[in-house]
Order: C-alpha cells, then structure tokens, then sequence
C-alpha cells in the first residue's frame, strides 16, 4: 500500500524540478482532507445516526453535524434542522485516509476508468463524489439499505491548477491519460 507521506517525500525533488522551484518548501503540499455528507432527506434520528457511525469508521474520526442555513418549506425543512454531516482530517489522519482512498476505494469503484483534470479547480484543490459508501472496506456490506453519497475535497497550497496536477500525479492518483 502506497503511503502518501512517503511518497510526497521521495517526489519533492522531482516536483521541484517540474515546478522550477529551488526551495523545498515552496512546493505545494497537502493541507486538509474534508469528507462531507447530506443527509437532507432524513427526517428519521436512526438514518442520521447511521450516517454519522458510518462516516466514522470510513474516517476514525468522529464527524460533526451541519445545520440547514435557510428554511426551505418545500422540503419540510426549517433552519438548524440537521441536513448533514462532515469531517476535517489534518496530519496523520489525513495521510492514512488519502491512502486508503488511492490504494482501496478509488480501484472498488464501479466502471472507474480515472479521475478527471476537471475536478481540479483553478485555487489547487481536488473535488471528488461517490455514489456509495461502501467503497470503503470499513463498512459493512450487510445494509445496503442505507447507502448513501458523500463529497471529499482535497485542499492543497499548490496556486494554480497546473501545481497541483503535478502534486496529485506524483502523490500517485490515477488521472485519466487524455
């Protein structure tokens, strides 16, 4: 299993001769990994509890809930009503997810042929969406009932697109060859 620490350390020369940077530390790194998940259709506590366990074990980290910001009647929703849940890993965490993303979830993923360039934007971070949760290996496949979708950005301090396509392709995720 590809270890994103180590592998950001053995790329920084290279990254630094792509990018014409003479410092170490001028190159682009990661910052934070932020997994989120709208549970705005469930009215039902049990639904968001299992949500919420769920995205524990995918993250080891216990996530936060996130309130509506407006009321919305169409949706029977009124505002500070819980419509989802989301998760910040930094450091050590973050490294051991993004690993297990590359190496485990993203190949398990149904007619995955790689990621796309334009999930890049123009500030340096990625943007990824899953239609299942059970990607992960955490979780157990006995409810597939109660599948849901969630959203992970990558957030780098690369300054352009261009800066964190090269630190992505070095940190080893697939991008599809155009």
């Amino acid at each position: 299993m590809i270890d994103v620490k180590k592998k950001f350390e053995e790329n920084t020369p290279e990254l630094m001769k792509i990018l014409g940077v003479k410092n170490k530390l001028a190159v682009p790194r990661l910052e934070k990994v932020v997994i989120s998940v709208g549970t705005g259709s469930y009215k039902d506590k049990k639904k968001i509890d299992v949500v919420m366990d769920r995205l524990a074990k995918i993250t080891g980290q216990k996530p936060r809930t996130t309130g509506a910001k407006k009321s919305i009647a169409t949706f029977k929703l009124r505002q500070g009503d819980v419509s989802g849940a989301m998760v910040t890993l930094r450091g050590n965490r973050m490294n051991d997810f993004l690993s297990r993303l590359i190496n485990i979830a993203i190949p398990r993923e149904r007619d995955f042929r790689g990621l796309r360039e334009t999930s890049l934007d123009e500030m340096g971070n990625l943007s990824l969406g899953f239609k299942e949760h059970t990607i992960f290996p955490e979780t157990a496949d006995e409810d597939l009932k109660d599948v849901f979708s969630f959203g992970i950005t990558i957030t780098t301090t690369a300054k352009n697109k261009k800066e964190a396509l090269a630190l992505f392709t070095a940190l080893g995720f697939p991008f599809k060859k155009n």
